[in-house]
């Protein structure tokens, strides 16, 4: 157990004056008379009614303690509950080759492309979503899952430069597809984006395109940007170079039609933006959501410990011995 405000555990300190001035009490309320002689009372014992009285202020000294306890806000962690809401297992795979530095996108393609990602992420909300790299080789980011902080700063921590320069196409589909396999949506896909051609990898995207028809997975191909030479910018920054990126777009359209997808083409990004909406009405399906809920507000049994408390209290104080004040 934790506490959300442990600051509030000071007041515990208001329990020195409070003992004190109990104790001062007790020394001073016993009243004295003179007799000649104690064997009159000789065998009386204190009543059960003088007992009584100091475990009411005990019960007071209680209640207060639970009272302090519950505005600490104590939480409970690792909660889970499973529910079943429409979606799909979706798998991104996001092109972070040196050519994405081109500007003919604003400021240029990589950047364009993580928005676009990001806002596509954040609008699907129960579906399991992977992220992969690729670039002369690929990289498996993120695996299926429902957190979307997770996989939104995934995205925007996705740097060029990351990887070996070149364009793996066969092997950012390959690993996107190993990403998927274990979901348990009946809709699987996948939205490949890149602007290039596969020139790096051990993979085909042909081959890697036959293996996600198999596995009855989508794949949705985005060619980014304009077939021109571009200025492109190093990921530091430090220089510029001229380079002619060729969009390869007969595999592209060839593996979206092997996977029974689309290929779309987008050379700004409000068409890339009206891609990834296109995408958005993808099929769903059932599927079972993990929520993992860290934190659990756990005050409102210290707060009903509390009134039961002062409750026993008050009926002891004003039925059983009938104090009058």
């Amino acid at each position: 157990m934790i506490f959300k405000q442990p600051l509030y555990l000071l007041l515990f300190i208001i329990y020195i004056p409070l003992i004190w001035w109990f104790l001062s009490r007790i020394r001073e309320s016993h009243p004295s008379i003179g007799v000649s002689s104690l064997r009159a009372f000789k065998g009386q014992r204190q009543t059960w009614k003088g007992f009584a009285v100091n475990f009411c202020y005990i019960l007071e000294m209680l209640t207060i303690g639970f009272l302090i306890v519950a505005i600490a806000r104590p939480q409970t962690s690792s909660s889970k509950e499973t529910s079943q809401v429409e979606g799909t297992d979706i798998a991104l795979a996001l092109d972070i080759s040196a050519s994405m530095g081109a500007t003919d996108l604003q400021p240029n393609r990589y950047i364009a492309a993580k928005r676009v990602a990001t806002e596509f992420v954040k609008g699907r909300v129960n579906d399991n979503m992977a992220i992969v790299a690729f670039g002369g080789e690929s990289l498996s980011l993120v695996p299926l899952t429902n957190d979307r902080m997770t996989l939104i700063n995934s995205i925007e921590n996705i740097q060029m430069g990351q990887l070996d320069n070149g364009t793996a196409i066969g092997e950012g589909l390959a690993s996107a597809i190993n990403r998927l396999v274990s979901g348990q949506a009946k809709s699987k896909s996948i939205i490949l984006l890149t602007d290039g051609s596969n020139n790096k990898g051990e993979v085909a995207p042909a081959t890697a395109a036959e293996i996600a028809h198999d596995k009855g997975i989508r794949v949705y191909t985005i060619g980014v940007g304009t077939d021109q030479a571009m200025q492109i910018t190093d990921p530091y920054g430090f220089s510029t170079t001229t380079m002619e990126t060729k969009i390869d777009e007969e595999t592209l359209k060839d593996i979206a039609k092997t996977t029974g997808g689309k290929y779309f083409r987008a050379t700004d990004e409000r068409m890339l933006a009206n891609v990834f909406e296109e995408i958005n009405r993808l099929e769903k399906s059932k599927i079972d959501v993990n929520h993992f809920s860290r934190l659990n507000e756990n005050f409102f049994p210290w707060v009903l410990v509390a009134l039961i408390s002062f409750g026993l209290m008050l009926l002891i104080r004003y039925v059983l011995i009938r104090i009058i004040p």
